[in-house]
C-alpha cells in the first residue's frame, strides 16, 4: 500500500518581516520627499531659476529608467543587499542638500539619491512577496502604507529639521537612515531571496514572460494616471477656485491623502479574497464615478465624494504589485523593474498633459475628461490572465 502523499504547506504570512520592510519603506521615503518642501530655501540660497529648480526633480527621477537593469542585478545577486543599503544611501545625499555649495553639486546629490530610490523600490516588493506567502496582496498593502505615510509626513519632518538646525545644519538627520540600514542588516542577515536560475535571467526573457501582464497594466497606469495627476497636482487649486477658501483646499487634500492610505491598506488584502482582477475593476469603476461626483457636487457632498476617490484611486498599486510578483518566474525583481519604469513614464508624461489641458479648457472640464479617460482602463482588466501561470521562483538560502 502506497503511503499517502505529503501535502506541502504554503509559507505563512510573516508579519514581523513584512512590518519591518514597511517601517523602513516609511523611513526611506521620508528622505526622498525632502526636496519639495525645501525647494524655496534652495532657490533663495543658490539663486536658482524655476526651470533649474524643476530640473532637480527630473534628475532625481531619471534613474527610474534603469529600473529593469537594476532588477536584473538584484535577481542575480540578492535583493537583500539592495534593500539594506538603500535607506542609508538615500539619507546621506538628501540630508546634505542644504550644504551643497552650488547647483552642480546639488544635481549630483539628486542623481545619487535617485539611484538609491530605485535600488530600494525595485527589489523590495520581491522580499515582501517572499514573506507574504499566499497573502501577497496583504503584504503589498502593508508595504505601500509605509510609503504613503512617508509622503504625508516627510515634508513636515524636513521643515521641522530645518527650523531647528537650519538649512546648512540639518544634515545630522541622516543618522536615522543609517540606523535603519543597520536594523535591516541585523534583521535580514540570514535571509537571502534570489532566483533559482539567475543565469537564465535577462531583460528580454523577463519582458517576453511578463508581456501579457505588463502591457495591460501599463495601459491601466496611463488611463488611471489622468485622474491621479489631476488630484495630486491640482486638487488644492481646484477647491480654492471653487470655494475661494484656502483652508478648505488644505482640508480637501488631507481627506484625499488620508483615505488613500486606508484604501492602500485594505485593497491588497481584499484582492487576496476577491481576486486581483475583481479588485481592479472595483477601483477603476469607483474612482471615475467619484471624480464625476466630486466635480459636479457642492458643499459637504463634494467632500464625501473625495473620501470615495481617495479610497479607490490610490488602492490599485498594491494589487498591481501583487499581480506582477505572482506571474514573475525567472526574474521577479526585473519584472518589478519594468512595472516601476512604466509607472514612472506614465506619471511624468501625464502630469504635463493634464497641466496643459487645464490651461486650455479649465480645471473643471479637465476633471471630467480625466474621469472619462479613467473608465477606458476597465476593458484592459479583462486582458489580464485569470489564473496564475507561474509563481515567483524564489527561495531562501
Amino acid at each position: 500500500m502506497n503511503p499517502a502523499p505529503v501535502r506541502q504547506s504554503r509559507p505563512p504570512f510573516q508579519t514581523a518581516q513584512v512590518l519591518t520592510l514597511s517601517a523602513c519603506h516609511f523611513i526611506h521615503d521620508i528622505y526622498s520627499s525632502f526636496l519639495a518642501p525645501l525647494l524655496p530655501l534652495l532657490i533663495e540660497k543658490l539663486s536658482l531659476s524655476l526651470a533649474q529648480a524643476g530640473f532637480l526633480t527630473t534628475v532625481m527621477q531619471l534613474p527610474s529608467l534603469l529600473n529593469p537593469a537594476i532588477g536584473i542585478l538584484a535577481d542575480r545577486m540578492s535583493v537583500r543587499y539592495f534593500i539594506i543599503l538603500a535607506p542609508a544611501m538615500t539619507a546621506v545625499p538628501m540630508s546634505l542638500i542644504g550644504v551643497a555649495p552650488n547647483y552642480g553639486v546639488l544635481l549630483l546629490l539628486m542623481f545619487a539619491a535617485g539611484i538609491s530610490v530605485a535600488l530600494f523600490h525595485v527589489p523590495a516588493p520581491v522580499m515582501i512577496a517572499r514573506f507574504s506567502g499566499p497573502k501577497k496582496g496583504r503584504g503589498m498593502s502593508f508595504y505601500m502604507v509605509g510609503g504613503e505615510f512617508a509622503r504625508t509626513l516627510g515634508p513636515i519632518a524636513a521643515v521641522g529639521a530645518v527650523s531647528l538646525m537650519g538649512l546648512e545644519g540639518f544634515y545630522p538627520i541622516m543618522t536615522v537612515g543609517l540606523l535603519a540600514s543597520l536594523w535591516l542588516y541585523l534583521r535580514f542577515s540570514d535571509t537571502t531571496v534570489r532566483v533559482k536560475n539567475p543565469e537564465r535571467t535577462s531583460l528580454l526573457t523577463t519582458w517576453q514572460e511578463m508581456r501579457p501582464i505588463l502591457l495591460p497594466l501599463t495601459g491601466i497606469l496611463f488611463a488611471r494616471g489622468f485622474m491621479h495627476a489631476s488630484m495630486a497636482a491640482f486638487l488644492p487649486t481646484f477647491i480654492e477656485i471653487e470655494t475661494g477658501n484656502l483652508w478648505l483646499a488644505g482640508i480637501g487634500l488631507t481627506i484625499y491623502e488620508a483615505t488613500g492610505v486606508l484604501g492602500v491598506l485594505v485593497a491588497g488584502s481584499l484582492s487576496d479574497t476577491l481576486g486581483r482582477r475583481n479588485m481592479l475593476f472595483i477601483a477603476l469603476l469607483g474612482a471615475p464615478i467619484g471624480v464625476f461626483l466630486f466635480t459636479g457636487l457642492s458643499g459637504y457632498l463634494k467632500y464625501a465624494a473625495l473620501v470615495f476617490i481617495g479610497f479607490t484611486l490610490l488602492s490599485t498599486t498594491p494589487v498591481m504589485l501583487a499581480l506582477v510578483q505572482e506571474h514573475a518566474r525567472s526574474g521577479p525583481a526585473a519584472a518589478n523593474g519594468f512595472f516601476m519604469m512604466a509607472s514612472f513614464m506614465a506619471r511624468s508624461a501625464i502630469v504635463v498633459g493634464v497641466g496643459y489641458m487645464a490651461d486650455v479648457v479649465g480645471l473643471k472640464t479637465t476633471y471630467y475628461i480625466s474621469a472619462a479617460i479613467g473608465l477606458a482602463g476597465i476593458p484592459l482588466i479583462f486582458l489580464l490572465p485569470k489564473k496564475i501561470h507561474g509563481a515567483s521562483q524564489t527561495h531562501q538560502s
